[in-house]
């Protein structure tokens, strides 16, 4: 028993004594240090004692709260956005219908689903809303007018559970447009999967045939997004577990046909994982795509979302915002922030800064925020998708703070 004591131990120590900010309430309520929407607000600058500091040029405030771990956003062909509550099993929708920056009323459209997550939707003569649960994918005939999604039919099915069990939609561009992309997360930290749809990106058709592989060697792909310019898919990618504090990097991929990403044995710049490798390292038929951008370990980027070019300024236009939901395992916390990567036009890295940050909480009291306090006691969120728009605008979910966020640019800047 002394012996298991202390080996549960070590394991803390190296493992989990970061995990606070997870599991730990937060230790304010961030709608009372965040205030509602104020359309007519022009000042850049935060309210005075608000812990999230974002850019100059830019305002946040509160879209809509009491929802219970929002995780994917979506925008619904007139202008309302959408969202997966995975752990009650529902999609919601969020009308603002006099556009004052703060959500009318919270409408669920559809329930009792299993773990819901990925939306998409596609609208021809119709609209149909795609929702992605853990164990299928079904697709409903949505009415944007009245805020209803009728006639579920589910066109494929998933493999359910398994430590990942979110998956994510996404229809690619033209040409390709009827064509529907699915990740899928492995079912473990590390393993050699025997389930064929599992740690890829599949893609099948909009009615649901023809599922196959599009992109395999991927642990856990969980949001993903087009390039507006090349229209190339990108991808965050979480990294293993208990290699410590600063390896693997976790990732951003460019997601391409055929192309293997090398997970299990292999992560960021090909570098091959030798704690698992030894025990079933295969002969490869040819070596690993590498990762596109390392992202700081255990960051564990969610969502991410390209700038428009109309409506934003210059040297914002087309760059990359990225969601880090933050660390579990890691000694000192990380993530906890929206990451702006500046890209040129064709998706080239130059470098990347804090776009929004501070929900990573010290003290018990967010508003200090004292350099030379070395604990954290929690976090005020954790944020999970980004929704950018042609007007300035961003969504930005909170599973963590049960919040929708609404981040606007400053008329102003230039």
């Amino acid at each position: 028993m002394a012996v298991g004591a202390v080996c549960a131990g070590v394991f803390y120590w190296y493992y989990l004594r970061g995990i606070g900010p997870t599991i730990k309430q937060p230790p304010q309520d961030i709608t009372k240090l965040i205030e509602p929407s104020q359309p007519n607000r022009r000042s850049s600058q935060n309210l005075a004692g608000m812990p999230l500091k974002l850019q100059e040029g830019f305002s946040i405030s509160i879209f809509a709260n009491n929802l219970k771990m929002p995780r994917v956003l979506a925008l619904d062909p007139a202008g309302n956005i959408l969202t997966s509550i995975t752990g009650e099993g529902r999609v919601v929708a969020l009308p603002d219908r006099n556009n004052d920056g703060v959500v009318d009323e919270i409408i669920v459209i559809a329930d009792g689903l299993n773990r819901p997550h990925g939306l998409a939707f596609r609208c021809q003569e119709t609209c149909k809303l795609y929702v992605a649960e853990s164990d299928q994918v079904a697709v409903y005939d949505y009415d944007a007018g009245n805020l209803l999604a009728i006639n579920k039919k589910k066109i494929i099915d998933l493999p359910d559970g398994g430590r990942h069990f979110t998956r994510t939609l996404l229809f690619m561009p033209p040409p390709n447009e009827n064509k529907l992309l699915i990740s899928i997360g492995s079912s473990c930290d590390v393993c050699d999967e025997k389930d064929w749809r599992r740690a890829k990106v599949l893609v099948a058709n909009e009615d649901g045939s023809g599922l196959r592989v599009f992109a395999n060697g991927l642990r856990n792909s969980v949001f993903m997004a087009i390039h507006p310019i090349t229209g190339k898919v990108w991808a965050t990618e979480m990294g293993r577990d208990f290699l410590g504090d600063n390896l693997p990097p976790d990732e951003i991929n460019i997601i391409e046909q055929d192309e293997w990403y090398g997970w299990p044995w292999f992560y960021g710049k090909n570098i091959e994982d030798y704690n698992f490798s030894p025990y079933s390292r295969p002969q490869f038929a040819k070596e690993p795509k590498p990762s596109r951008i390392d992202i700081p370990t255990h960051s564990a980027p969610l969502g991410l979302a390209f700038i428009p070019a109309s409506g934003w300024p210059k040297d914002y236009q087309n760059n990359l915002l990225v969601a880090y939901h933050g660390s579990w395992n890691k000694s000192e916390p990380t993530g906890y922030k929206i990451v702006r990567y500046k890209l040129d036009e064709e998706g080239d890295y130059s470098e990347e800064e804090d776009f929004i940050s501070g929900w990573l909480a010290k003290d018990g009291d967010p508003r200090t925020q004292r350099a030379e306090q070395s604990s954290y006691d929690g976090a005020l969120g954790s944020p999970v998708d980004i929704l950018t728009q042609s007007n300035g605008t961003i969504y930005i979910s909170d599973d963590k703070a049960g919040v929708i966020y609404k981040v606007a640019k400053i008329s102003d800047i230039k």
